[in-house]
């Protein structure tokens, strides 16, 4: 039976929703390649094929849509940075909050001593303050699909917040586009005497399939004043 630290922290699904078959990134290269295939119309008297006006426009036209598929996806820009000797899909870089007015408070996630430090040593939020969560992240090997950011917070043992943030889809990172950034929505933290205090929080990062990339524990403090 799962624990209910766990219930905290499984995503929500869509009834009848299924993940569809993963593709490889090259795979995503040679999708669409039957889009250049164009018929060609035979040439009277030349003993071949030869591409008409309507043709050859048809084929810049499909040419142009795949350039632009292709770059939606992040692909064909740039090379890999994906390190052969860590299996990680995702790595996590760094989590920052960003608050109006101030310089962003930003937390190096890559090693256990940095989560360790998070745990251990609370970050304080005024009471009232705007803010939003930004997460920096370099993809390595293969497409990451549907990856989401869960995040459960408790005061004294009881949850008080339970949150969950679509990240998205993203091809490898190359040298032309080394890291992701994604900024979630405006949150506000809680005001009176009541909501001031301390916090504990979990945080995690899961995919389609229902793989966690990284899970880790958190603190923070709620304050009349920074």
């Amino acid at each position: 039976m799962a624990s209910k630290e766990e219930d905290d922290l499984v995503p929500s699904t869509t009834e009848g929703f299924k993940v569809g078959e993963k593709k490889t990134v090259e795979e995503y290269q040679n999708l669409g390649e039957a889009l250049t295939s164009v018929d060609m119309a035979p040439a009277e008297g030349l003993g071949g094929h030869v591409r008409t006006k309507a043709h050859l426009d048809l084929t810049d036209a499909n040419d142009e849509s795949l350039r632009r598929w292709k770059e939606s996806l992040g692909l064909g820009s740039g090379n890999t940075v994906s390190d052969p000797n860590d299996p990680r899909t995702v790595v996590i870089l760094s989590l920052a909050l960003e608050v109006e007015g101030r310089d962003d408070i930003v937390v190096d996630v890559q090693t256990a001593t940095a989560l360790q430090q998070l745990k251990d040593k609370p970050f304080t939020i005024k009471e009232g303050a705007r803010y939003r969560i930004k997460i920096t992240f370099r993809v390595q090997h293969q497409v990451l699909s549907g990856l989401k950011y869960l995040q459960s917070v408790k005061r004294k043992g009881i949850r008080v917040g339970k949150d969950e943030e679509m990240i998205g889809s993203y091809p490898p990172s190359t040298t032309d586009k080394p890291h992701y950034e994604v900024k979630f929505a405006t949150g506000e933290a809680p005001t009176g005497m009541m909501a001031r205090g301390h916090y504990d929080a979990v945080s995690k990062f899961v995919d389609d399939d229902k793989h966690s990339h990284l899970q880790f524990e958190w603190a923070f403090d709620i304050k009349k004043d920074w």
